[in-house]
C-alpha cells in the first residue's frame, strides 16, 4: 500500500458517517432556513472538514511508530473524529444562540 495515502485512509473510511452527520447538522432545525443560515452551515461544515484533515495529518505525524504500524492510523482516526465532532457541536451551540438573537430582534 502507498504509505503517503495512509493519513487519508481515515477520511475514506469515515466519509459515509461524516456525510450522515453533515446532513443531520444541515437539516435540523428545519426553520428558519434563509441564505444566512445556509452560509453559516456551509462554513461550519467546511471548517469541520478542514479541522479534521489538519488534525488527521498532525496526529499521523505525531504518533510514535514504536507501538506498531497501525498506531499512527488509530491515533489519527481517533483525534480527527473527535475534532470533527467538536467543531460541529460548537457550531450547533453558536448557531442556536445566533438564531435566537435574530428571532428576538424581529419581535
Amino acid at each position: 500500500m502507498n504509505l503517503s495515502a495512509l493519513p487519508d485512509l481515515a477520511l475514506i473510511l469515515f466519509a459515509p458517517w461524516f456525510l450522515i452527520l453533515a446532513v443531520l447538522y444541515w437539516v435540523y432545525p428545519r426553520q428558519p432556513r434563509d441564505a444566512a443560515r445556509r452560509l453559516f452551515d456551509a462554513v461550519a461544515l467546511a471548517i469541520a472538514l478542514l479541522a479534521f484533515l489538519g488534525s488527521l495529518h498532525w496526529a499521523h505525524g505525531y504518533a510514535d511508530r514504536a507501538y506498531g504500524q497501525m498506531w499512527p492510523q488509530i491515533l489519527a482516526t481517533s483525534v480527527g473524529y473527535g475534532v470533527f465532532l467538536l467543531v460541529l457541536v460548537v457550531a450547533v451551540f453558536v448557531r442556536r444562540a445566533w438564531l435566537r438573537r435574530r428571532l428576538s430582534r424581529r419581535m
